[in-house]
């Protein structure tokens, strides 16, 4: 708000890895950015004579003379195109990200009461600004939260939603609905990986936060959850699991393998 004086409106996304308390802020933040309408000193000299800066710039004078479109950067809507994604390769995807997620995020899982806390602080900054607040869970794969059950976590991941809703209503975009039941193959077109969907999605995503063009977006996609229907709705959703998992029993094996090999490679 410091940079933003009529700010009015404030869309949140939340993620449930995000609140693991074994999880440290990266060592490349500052608060020290926050509330400043310039770059501070010490960006600045990163920028300018690091290493990274110097390596960043050869590469980009090594991409400016491949033919590559010259809109690859523009994407609708503020999008960011993914480049060179090669549809033969989305499942190798899929298992790279799957492993990733065992390695870094829901092997060990501390719900964080301090993070819980912040978000508390951002809610009620905005109430008291009169600031619009729009929060809602960002939709993964659903061979996401069959990690998240392998892992053991997924009662963790029901009282995370809990707590949650004890501080706001949310649109809760998880769940087994038309959207991330899609069956992993080439040509995918809500997916790029399991934790990452793709532009279509983000629109829908925004469709239903924002009550525009509803009448595309999918009924069972984005469901607002509070301290009155979050019981039910998490009934639903465990209903709804073993629903899924009779129905695509590959998806199923593929998350069980990867992490037996998990398993394995920490003996």
């Amino acid at each position: 708000m410091a940079n933003q004086k009529k700010l009015d409106l404030v869309i949140i996304g939340l993620d449930f890895f995000i609140f693991n308390s074994l999880i440290g802020t990266r060592q490349s933040f500052s608060e020290q950015r926050l509330e400043k309408k310039y770059i501070i000193l010490e960006d600045l000299l990163n920028i300018t004579f690091s290493l990274d800066a110097l390596v960043a710039s050869q590469e980009t004078v090594i991409d400016s003379n491949k033919n590559l479109p010259n809109n690859i950067f523009d994407g609708e809507n503020g999008f960011i195109p993914y480049l060179n994604v090669d549809p033969k390769k989305t499942k190798s995807r899929f298992e790279k990200i799957m492993n990733n997620y065992y390695e870094g995020y829901y092997t060990t899982y501390q719900l964080s009461n301090q993070l819980l806390d912040e978000f508390k602080k951002v809610v009620d900054l905005c109430k008291k600004n009169q600031i619009k607040l729009i929060s809602y869970i960002s939709p993964a794969h659903a061979t996401q939260w069959e990690i998240i059950k392998s892992s053991g976590q997924w009662s963790t991941f029901e009282e995370w939603k809990r707590k949650i809703v004890e501080i706001s209503d949310v649109f809760d975009f998880y769940g087994y609905n038309s959207i991330t039941t899609e069956p992993i193959h080439n040509d995918m077109e809500n997916y790029r990986e399991n934790s990452h969907y793709t532009p279509k999605v983000g629109n829908l995503i925004l469709n239903r936060l924002l009550s525009y063009k509803e009448e595309e977006v999918p009924q069972d996609f984005g469901i607002l959850i509070n301290s009155e229907n979050i019981e039910s709705h998490l009934t639903k959703i465990r209903q709804d699991r073993e629903i899924w998992a009779k129905n695509h029993p590959g998806e199923v094996k593929l998350v069980k393998e990867i992490k037996q090999k998990f398993d394995a490679s920490l003996n």
